[in-house]
This record gives structure tokens, C-alpha cells and sequence, in this order.
């Protein structure tokens, strides 16, 4: 699912955000999109490591309390698929030290805890952009 009615310039940063509740896919999509990012949705892991697979995006925000397979396993299997590689971001609720560092172990670049405060989640999506 694309966000927003108007494509986006060619070249703009590529962002796959991986949540499964709507309101927050929707909210965060947008948000992105106001940024300038092209932004491709899914509702669950198995559907975000395809879209991973098929067209390889920048940054890839990932869910923590995925529907079948969590969102470690999905960056662990984002990791197996080899280069290039997006910047792994995990959005979690979960927020002590051993959370942040189960998320390193299983191959984050980053870790977001929920509520994302909007400027800091555009901080980091814009600093991880790969060069064009």
C-alpha cells in the first residue's frame, strides 16, 4: 500500500514500515510521506521481508509485536537476504536496556519506543538514507 495520492520525485528515499495496527501504519506513513519519502507499507513480517526482497528499500521501520513472526525474526531473515541492506529500525514499547539490546543481537541499526516522537523518527530516517 502506497501512502498519498501524488508520486514522489524520482530517486526519494524508500522507506518500508512494517506495523501491523492501521492507525499507526496509516499515522507514520503519513508523517513520512510529509518528510518526502516514498513509503510502502505491510501488516506483517512475512509480507515486509518480500517487500524487502523485491525492491530493497533504504530504511526499514520494524514493528517489535509483529502478528506471527516478531520483529526480531524479521530482521534476522532481512539480514539473511544479504546486500543491499536497508537501515533496520525497531518500534517497540519495550524500552530497557536488555530490550535495546536483544534488538542489536538480532540485527537493528536503530530502536524507537513507542509513542515515536515525529521529529526524532525524521532525524533518524533522514541521517540513514544510502547516498544516490
Amino acid at each position: 500500500m502506497w501512502y498519498g495520492e501524488a508520486p514522489m520525485a524520482a530517486g526519494s528515499p524508500r522507506v518500508l514500515l512494517i506495523e501491523d495496527n492501521a492507525d499507526a501504519r496509516a499515522a507514520l506513513g503519513a508523517l513520512l510521506e510529509l518528510e518526502g519519502y516514498v513509503v510502502e507499507s505491510a501488516a506483517d513480517g512475512v509480507a515486509g521481508i518480500e517487500i524487502v526482497r523485491a525492491k530493497r528499500p533504504d530504511v526499514a521501520l520494524i514493528d517489535i509485536g509483529l502478528p506471527g513472526i516478531d520483529g526480531y525474526e524479521v530482521a534476522r531473515r532481512i539480514r539473511d537476504l544479504g546486500p543491499p541492506q536497508p537501515h533496520l529500525v525497531a518500534l517497540t514499547g519495550y524500552s530497557r536496556p536488555e530490550d535495546r539490546e536483544r534488538a542489536s543481537q538480532a540485527g537493528f541499526d536503530a530502536h524507537l519506543v513507542k509513542p515515536i516522537d515525529p521529529t526524532a523518527l525524521a532525524a533518524l530516517v533522514r541521517a540513514r538514507e544510502r547516498p544516490r
